[in-house]
């Protein structure tokens, strides 16, 4: 993961500052929103009047549409970054033709890399350090706010996260290897289609379909037995926030507000947390990609090399 970072970095690193830049500014901005609805709930028995209601839903208001524009320009930029680098992949790929008839590599692998392979690593890069910078800058943001408030509740709110992660990390090696699994079935089953005839080949191919079906009928299994865990820990969590946060209002040590902006926070960091979970299993499978798609570049620059220092018709 080190070294497909480092090579993501020399490629796209003033990008990437920019990217940085605008995702810490969303990620900062993330739990300024609950502050006014506490403010604006616990307000209502009579401290508010008409005016300042109001002032504070403009204010709330501008906050959120402030935000609004810095994911907008978060989301083209990223864009950009990602499509630049679909285009230098498939440069790369494409400049030494003529070392593939010196390999194993066959024009059905090529095919993949430049559609299929390229697209999802080039996609990635474009995310690779602006995501997970927005959305645990996110979650540091309202989890935070919630500890500040009513430190119980951020605990409770901490507590859930914590197991997630762990179930994450040990379920995602295994769909590593699955995934690995099915660029390998596709790429030798696009190079039965394209070299010789198919009819001859038909068996080969059909059983490398029923092998990419059964690889991606596991990933699907684990994929969605985890998400059902995370799921029942979220209704958990909101559970126990309810409660815990309604006994401190009926004693007398917390408000409505804080127990409302808490609740609101648990499903604010529902979203930044499933997209941290599913930018982790991108980056598992996209590196997977990353470093069959290198060994073939590799494989091919190796020859081209080998071409250049055979002398003309000795090849």
């Amino acid at each position: 993961m080190f070294e497909f970072y480092r090579t993501l970095f020399r490629v796209t690193w003033r990008a990437q500052l920019v990217l940085i830049g605008l995702s810490l500014s969303v990620a900062a901005l993330a739990a300024v929103p609950l502050e006014y609805q506490k403010r604006i709930i616990n307000g209502l028995d009579g401290d508010l009047d008409g005016p300042a209601l109001v002032r504070l839903g403009l204010e709330m208001g501008g906050i959120i549409v402030i935000s609004l524009a810095l994911k907008w320009a978060l989301g083209y930029r990223s864009g950009l970054v990602g499509e630049g680098v679909i285009k230098r992949i498939r440069y790369v790929i494409c400049e030494n033709p003529k070392a593939t008839g010196r390999t194993d590599v066959g024009t059905g692998t090529l095919a993949s890399m430049i559609s299929a392979e390229s697209e999802a690593v080039g996609k990635f890069v474009g995310d690779a350090v602006a995501e997970p910078v927005l959305q645990i800058g996110t979650l540091v943001s309202v989890v935070g706010y919630i500890a500040a408030t009513q430190p119980r509740l951020g605990l409770v709110v901490a507590l859930i996260v914590l197991p997630q992660a762990v179930i994450v990390m040990m379920t995602q090696s295994r769909i590593n290897r699955l995934v690995r699994e099915r660029v390998l079935f596709l790429r030798r089953a696009v190079n039965e289609v394209t070299h010789g005839d198919l009819a001859a080949a038909r068996e080969a191919v059909h059983a490398d379909f029923d092998r990419i079906y059964e690889t991606r009928r596991k990933v699907f299994l684990w994929k969605l037995s985890t998400k059902f865990v995370l799921s029942a820990l979220n209704g958990v969590g909101m559970v126990v926030v309810l409660v815990l946060g309604g006994s401190l209002v009926l004693e007398g040590r917390s408000d409505v507000g804080i127990v409302v902006a808490a609740t609101v926070g648990l499903q604010r960091i529902q979203q930044p947390w499933r997209l941290v979970i599913a930018f982790y299993r991108n980056l598992s499978a996209v590196r997977v990609q990353w470093e069959l798609m290198r060994g073939v570049v590799e494989k091919l620059r190796a020859a081209e090399a080998e071409a250049e220092k055979t002398p003309e018709g000795q090849g």
